[in-house]
């Protein structure tokens, strides 16, 4: 039976203000990473007024409801963790207490991303209220913990606490719909990304004669200047230093570089610096620095390192250089500790892939193909294709790029808007999600499933990670 498209968008209308005070409230809660345990009440309770089959909030901390019966689940993942507020001056309003208008709600984690909660929230409530859920399905929504620290890490605990493992997870798990903000668009992957560190060391001295001692400080200047030019170089006859440019070409990524082109380059930043010294009237005697690398297609976890490693400035310093790949292990709100390595693979969908036409044709139906949204929205949407990808990194990180579990992305709110001061969404963006999840997920059984639903998957490391 065909599905009444305008039904699902009036009813989804329907529960405008009921989305945005959900929303508002999620807000009122500061939620940092590993702070989640006051907005995971609020979503729980919400649930659990909604008529939801079943809530629970697991050993991590995510908040996990349920509605349906059947054996296959499709699952809708939102983070309900945010980044800190950053310097208050930079704040028009309270960024908790936030304010809407007729067009948009202001407040810390409005795009990014518990405005994706609401929508998945309520977009769950629609298939439920219309009978929309799937025979031999139930849907699975996750409000999940400790993203902006550790992309994918709540969906390697999900994975392999709540399920047995990824195989068990990938055969019974149909697909994921991540609520992360995608401005309108239908995403269909994104960068990977990973956290390295280089250690230089020195030989301290007093700092009126500083020829007597070894300074890491001024080693780790020459370093960062190699870092800078691999970010920022050509990858021309001249440039000593290939830039990651490179990758774009298929000179350099003859397998990839055309799924490079559609993710975009790769990237690194020093994002933190640190150093050792007996005082400040001495040579600093260690120093090292964090650096963001952002991941296109082709390049993989141990190309990354080594690609540190052969700079010029670092093998000058030999030995007393070390690049290594964080880990991390900060407890959750709940105490729970989940070690993992603080590496999030590159991963893009087939185009063609059920999973990622139903969410495609359910807006078509519903809103067109073209982007949409509210006016002052618009100048960023326009011109830009219905189906695309994120510049930042998700969730997908582990459920597809480490698990293979098909994922794709529909969210309300702007990637402009995340971690930015004064931040905000757009109330019909909530509404539009929401009732694209419910036609979507509803369609879904009647496609026809391809075995290549992957363009690109970069995988895992050759660490024993659980």
């Amino acid at each position: 039976m065909a599905l009444d498209y305008e039904l699902i968008k009036k009813t989804a209308e329907g529960y405008q203000k009921d989305l945005t005070a959900f929303l508002r409230a999620m807000i009122s809660h500061p939620s940092e990473s590993c702070e989640e345990g006051e907005v995971v009440a609020c979503i729980k309770a919400e649930m659990e007024k909604l008529g939801y089959d079943k809530v629970e909030v697991d050993g991590l901390g995510n908040v996990i409801g349920w509605m349906g019966e059947g054996d296959k689940i499709i699952a809708i993942d939102s983070h309900i963790d945010t980044v800190g507020i950053g310097n208050i001056n930079n704040w028009e309003k309270d960024p908790y207490e936030g304010y809407e208008t007729d067009e948009i709600i202001y407040g810390r984690g409005g795009s990014d991303q518990e405005g994706g909660m609401a929508s998945a929230v309520y977009g769950a409530k629609i298939m439920k209220d219309l009978g929309l859920i799937p025979d031999g399905y139930k849907i699975m929504v996750v409000g999940s913990v400790q993203e902006e620290d550790c992309d994918g890490m709540c969906w390697q605990y999900i994975v392999n606490k709540y399920f047995n493992g990824p195989e068990d997870a990938r055969s019974k798990i149909e697909f994921v719909i991540s609520t992360e903000p995608t401005d309108g668009g239908v995403y269909r992957g994104h960068r990977g990304r990973m956290e390295i560190r280089v250690d230089v060391k020195g030989i301290s001295c007093h700092g009126s004669a500083p020829e007597r001692g070894d300074n890491a400080i001024y080693k780790m200047a020459d370093i960062l200047q190699d870092v800078r030019a691999l970010n920022e170089n050509g990858c021309g006859a001249d440039d000593e230093i290939k830039g990651l440019v490179k990758m774009l070409e298929p000179e350099f990524n003859p397998d990839h570089y055309e799924d490079a082109r559609f993710l975009g380059r790769g990237t690194c930043t020093t994002s933190q610096i640190f150093y050792t010294s007996p005082s400040r009237c001495a040579v600093a005697d260690s120093c090292a620095i964090s650096i963001d690398r952002r991941m296109t297609a082709g390049e993989t976890w141990d190309s990354c390192l080594e690609e540190i490693r052969q700079l010029p400035a670092v093998k000058k310093y030999g030995d007393d250089v070390e690049v290594s790949m964080y880990m991390y292990d900060r407890p959750s709100w709940t105490g729970e500790v989940y070690e993992t390595e603080c590496y999030f693979p590159t991963w893009i969908n087939n185009g063609e892939a059920a999973h990622v036409k139903t969410l495609v044709d359910a807006h078509k139906a519903m809103y067109g193909d073209e982007r949409i949204g509210a006016p002052s929205s618009m100048s960023t949407r326009t011109g830009r294709p219905l189906l695309d990808k994120w510049t930042f990194s998700t969730n997908g990180v582990s459920i597809q790029g480490r698990y293979g579990i098909p994922c794709v992305g529909f969210g309300p709110g702007a990637e402009s808007q995340a971690h930015a001061p004064n931040e905000i969404t757009w109330k019909q963006d909530l509404v539009t999600c929401a009732a694209v999840y419910a036609a979507a997920c509803n369609q879904y059984p009647t496609y026809e499933k391809i075995d290549d639903i992957t363009t690109f998957r970069q995988g895992t490391t050759n660490n024993d990670i659980k």
